[in-house]
């Protein structure tokens, strides 16, 4: 079992993985479509989540069938509508804008939780909330917040902020069902469900076939299938079994400041005073919401 410090390394080495998730996401948008893109990140990822599983637990777990239920959910929410929208918004949008609106994940799980759990939203929790959308939109409306009113947001924004619509439904269902099966076997077993839901996807439109892409974009999905979503998630698990989730989820505050530092250094993309102020009040408002008297008990780690 690895030192607090070695768990400590991987967590850094997770928020890179996830900020560099968007870069490759940003280069494989540009090259193939969302339902082709999701579908090969998702079979590598699948694959890899299937070793790790029989090489970790030595089993299949056993679901019951509400159990079966959820994981189908599962895979529709946290496979299939997180990773079009999160393809699609890329498309369009700068993968350091596109890292700032998705670190809304925690603020909008709270709301979901609040609005179907019945969670009780304390002062600090509202305050978490309002900051982090209060930084994504000075950043998204170039300093001006009041200019979304008019319409500032486009259609790849919409996308990215139903990724965390996605991802808050996702993680609460996945609270639900986690009971006496690991978060790795729920994980594979919904990976393996959205896969095939992003299949008969791509055949629907014609597009079940070997994509023809560039090298990068082929790398990019790769790299997102098995480190930004397989080994990610594993040393995220980990992190959260040695330092426990407050403390574990304390470095996800990292992922927007790694991604546009990459996305500066790798795809020359501009940084801008209201992306810094906005990345400063996002990132507070999250870490606001990670502390252990905000925290929110979910057991499902940010899918970047």
């Amino acid at each position: 079992m690895d030192s607090p410090a070695g768990v400590i390394v991987k967590l850094t080495l997770v928020a890179l993985i996830w900020g560099g998730s968007f870069i490759a996401g940003r280069v494989t948008a540009l090259e193939m479509s969302a339902p082709t893109a999701a579908l090969w990140r998702y079979l590598v990822a699948t694959i890899m989540l299937v070793a790790i599983l029989l090489l970790r637990e030595r089993s299949w777990s056993r679901l019951s069938s509400w159990q079966w239920i959820g994981v189908v959910l599962l895979g529709l929410t946290g496979v299939v509508a997180y990773n079009l929208c999160f393809i699609y918004g890329l498309e369009t949008v700068q993968a350091s804008r596109g890292s700032l609106i998705l670190s809304l994940n925690p603020a909008a799980t709270m709301i979901g939780a609040a609005l179907f759990l019945h969670e009780p939203l304390t002062l600090t929790k509202t305050s978490g909330i309002g900051l982090a959308f209060l930084g994504v939109a000075v950043e998204l409306s170039g300093g001006n917040p009041l200019a979304l009113l008019r319409g500032g947001a486009g259609a790849g924004e919409i996308a990215l902020f139903g990724c965390a619509i996605s991802w808050s439904a996702y993680t609460l269902i996945a609270r639900r069902i986690t009971v006496n099966v690991s978060p790795l076997a729920i994980t594979t077993y919904a990976a393996f469900v959205g896969t095939v839901m992003l299949a008969i996807v791509s055949f629907a439109r014609g597009e079940l076939v070997v994509p023809k892409a560039s090298f990068a974009a082929w790398t990019s999905l790769v790299y997102m299938g098995s480190l930004g979503t397989a080994v990610a998630f594993v040393w995220f698990l980990e992190g959260v079994q040695r330092l426990g989730p407050a403390r574990a989820a304390v470095f996800i505050n990292l992922v927007p400041v790694a991604a546009i530092a990459l996305g500066a250094l790798l795809l020359d993309e501009r940084i801008t005073v209201p992306m810094i102020v906005g990345a400063a009040m996002v990132i507070t408002g999250v870490w606001i919401l990670n502390r252990p008297t905000a925290l929110v008990s979910a057991r499902a780690p940010n899918p970047f």
